[in-house]
């Protein structure tokens, strides 16, 4: 489980990456999820996405179970300790999932956003250029054309302001991508030493189990 959910985290990592710069990967990944979107798409990613959190709701009960031990033992068993700290790391790697997941969603409707303004933007600039163009007519129409450059002119700021808000939103969701990419990495890091800190358990264990079966043959003989 442990593994699976680091192959994910490592995936939407780099899908993340990808989608941040422009290369022709970028176009591959825009067109990929564009077409998860539709159909079944987005009824599959829901269903991954509630057994996911009914799986975290079940890990944090695991772990609060664990705890209430404490009050009881006075202290928590090696065994108690491991099974905390593999819940706690699985709930962890679940949760950084989905909110990588979500990321990715709002990057892909930011960029197709910004696309599409821009594509706004070109339209209206050409518009406005022939307009410009046509002021060699009657006064009235040279009036009428003023009126309407006017109005795509606000239009053109109205987007380009627009435009703007966007591209903070998308340098926001960057710089949040990156630090979960950071955070990933001490997770990792984290999960290396619990295998440690497992494999000293297992070894103390044995050796209290071997202290037990040799004091039990003593009283035997």
């Amino acid at each position: 489980m442990i593994q699976l959910l680091f192959t994910l985290l490592a995936a939407e990592a780099a899908l993340v990456l990808v989608l941040l710069f422009r290369t022709p990967a970028r176009r591959l990944a825009l067109l990929a999820i564009d077409r998860a979107k539709r159909g079944r798409g987005p009824v599959m990613v829901r269903t991954v996405a509630a057994t996911m959190f009914v799986v975290l709701g079940s890990s944090g009960y695991s772990i609060a179970k664990i705890r209430r031990r404490v009050g009881d033992l006075g202290q928590l068993t090696p065994t108690d300790q491991v099974l905390a700290s593999r819940h706690l790391l699985e709930a962890s790697l679940m949760g950084y999932s989905l909110f990588i997941g979500l990321i990715i969603d709002r990057l892909h409707h930011y960029i197709r956003e910004l696309r599409t303004m821009k594509k706004n933007m070109e339209a209206v600039t050409k518009q406005s250029r022939a307009l410009e163009e046509a002021k060699h007519g009657s006064t009235e129409e040279i009036q009428q054309y003023q009126k309407e450059i006017s109005g795509l002119n606000k239009k053109v700021q109205e987007l380009k302001h627009l435009s703007e808000t966007k591209t903070e939103e998308l340098k926001t969701a960057e710089a949040n991508a990156l630090a979960l990419q950071k955070q990933s990495e001490g997770l990792l890091t984290e999960y290396e030493r619990l295998i440690a800190e497992n494999e000293e358990f297992r070894n103390q264990l044995q050796s209290m189990d071997r202290r037990l079966s040799h004091s039990d043959n003593k009283k035997n003989t």
